[in-house]
């Protein structure tokens, strides 16, 4: 018994570090996870072409999986062990939600692979997902609001506090994506200098609830910039042909919205800089079985 799922990276329109609450959209880039069910109790995960890498995420999200839905799939959960892969476009530690993508597509191929996928409402999967983030500690918040519009497509709104869903909407919007070369790990985010900025995140709430999400995305962005210590260069450059921008999670990534002509343009000034720039689609499907 196997299965596989496929989930999208997604960016930034409000940083849950500050206040709990969070805003996401979903991108245009996949990461792919692969499950076979085995009998002999354990799960062993692999992320492709890094042997070395830490496994604990996808390990940890596949034996919650079995743990939760073993049961309703008539399988014995003390037997039931699986071998894991993911294989991913997104790049890591990038601020891209490469820990949500990897987690979504996981729960969703063991489910797959289980085969109870589609007795298993996307929201719930999403949920256990970031329960295994959280116990995995690849996460300062859990990540609901990036999980969720991984899982859902589009963009949402939610209370990372209490994993609660307070908006999920459909936006078209063509999406530029500059990854400077070095990494940031959102565990490693100093917390107390994003809850400084508390009150600029509740204004970018307020923004987000309202459907004025570019809006929201580039006051976000230069208060988190400022919070964890980027730079708002790159925000710069992309005003004001964009519809929003933002640094994306806790960076380094910048993430810019709106038509293509301006994001090329933008795409040009971004590409003088030491990194990677992508166009990128945003995703209005969320992760699926394949």
């Amino acid at each position: 018994m196997d299965g596989r799922a496929v989930a999208p990276a997604a960016g930034t329109v409000l940083n849950a570090l500050a206040t709990g609450t969070g805003s996401a959209f979903a991108i245009d880039l996949e990461t792919t996870a692969t499950v076979e069910l085995t009998d002999d109790g354990a799960v062993v995960g692999e992320i492709a072409g890094q042997p070395e890498a830490d496994a604990t995420l996808i390990e940890r999200c596949t034996a919650m999986t079995i743990a939760e839905y073993a049961e309703r799939a008539g399988l014995d959960e003390s037997t039931v062990g699986a071998r894991v892969e993911t294989e991913s476009e997104v790049p890591m530690a990038a601020g891209l939600k490469s820990s949500s993508a990897a987690a979504n597509a996981t729960v969703l191929a063991t489910l797959d692979a289980l085969e109870v996928a589609d007795s298993v409402e996307r929201i719930e999967a999403c949920r256990l997902g970031v329960r295994a983030a959280r116990d995995a500690g690849v996460t300062a918040t859990g990540a609901f609001d990036d999980a969720s519009a991984s899982m859902l497509g589009g963009v949402t709104v939610t209370d990372n506090t209490s994993d609660a869903l307070l908006v999920r909407d459909e936006i078209d919007w063509q999406a530029a994506v500059y990854t400077p070369p070095e990494q940031a790990y959102s565990a490693d985010a100093d917390v107390s200098a994003c809850e400084r900025v508390a009150p600029m995140a509740a204004l970018v709430e307020e923004l987000a609830l309202d459907g004025r999400y570019g809006e929201a995305m580039t006051v976000n962005g230069f208060a988190f910039s400022a919070a964890l210590g980027f730079s708002t260069d790159p925000m710069i450059e992309a005003l004001p042909d964009v519809t929003g921008v933002s640094l994306s999670g806790t960076g380094p990534s910048y993430v810019a919205v709106g038509d293509r002509n301006s994001l090329e343009a933008v795409r040009d000034r971004w590409d003088e800089r030491d990194g990677t720039t992508r166009l990128l689609r945003t995703r209005t499907d969320g992760t699926r079985t394949i």
